[in-house]
């Protein structure tokens, strides 16, 4: 496999675009293809979604990768394409693994009143995306987020709120900063620590990430076993 390129497409977070992975940078034989969100149809389950996403995967087996609600999505997508690895950085493997916080949203259904107040309140909106330490890098965390309909943003928060996955595969390779505020790492287990990354850390921690994806790829690939 060491001869042959090894696709990795990558699925940005919440609401942000495919400029989070710019830090990420892998040697030959990586070829990285950034993906980016789609507008979603009225009422479409995340299934139908994932399916629509994996008419984007154009190169067999490959490796997913996503952030935050993008490792929801590429788990999703895994069910539904053959796929070499699933890799998913500050993201959960099951609703289980979601923090008190989220729950709490999820049960009460919250965050149905969030998108008409955040698509304005660019200081809010980043510090619930990447994490409260950010909202004072706003003007540098801007830019990250151009997906912010209304429309897409009410069906985002409700799949990733109320994503319905009970038990986490044992397959999904997870990779975890130590400091996420938005998804704490008390209830995720069989993870991968980064110590001191945040959920921005695809972007503040991309030299580490660089260092450990490409042995974490590479790790019995003979056998696929994880």
């Amino acid at each position: 496999m060491l001869n042959e390129e090894i696709h990795l497409y990558c699925m940005p977070g919440l609401a942000a675009n495919s400029k989070i992975f710019e830090f990420i940078r892998l040697p030959k034989p990586f070829v990285i293809h950034k993906l980016e969100w789609i507008d979603p149809l009225p009422n479409e389950s995340i299934q139908s979604f994932s399916k629509r996403m994996c008419e984007k995967i154009k190169k067999k087996n490959p490796i997913l990768l996503g952030v935050s609600f993008g490792g929801i999505l590429v788990q999703e997508m895994s069910k539904i394409i053959p796929c070499h690895k699933v890799i998913i950085i500050s993201s959960v493997k099951s609703y289980k693994e979601f923090p008190v916080h989220i729950m709490l949203g999820r049960r009460s259904k919250a965050y149905k009143y969030f998108p008409t107040q955040w698509i304005d309140k660019t200081e809010d909106f980043i510090g619930f995306v990447f994490g409260p330490s950010m909202r004072k890098r706003m003007g540098l965390y801007k830019h990250y987020l151009s997906f912010r309909s209304k429309e897409y943003l009410q069906w985002a928060l409700h799949h990733f709120f109320q994503w319905d996955q009970k038990e986490a595969d044992p397959k999904v390779i997870h990779i975890h900063g130590t400091h996420d505020a938005l998804i704490p790492v008390f209830n995720i287990k069989n993870y991968i620590a980064v110590k001191g990354g945040t959920h921005a850390m695809i972007l503040r921690k991309a030299h580490l990430l660089n260092e450990i994806l490409p042995e974490i790829i590479l790790k019995n690939t003979s056998t696929k076993s994880l």
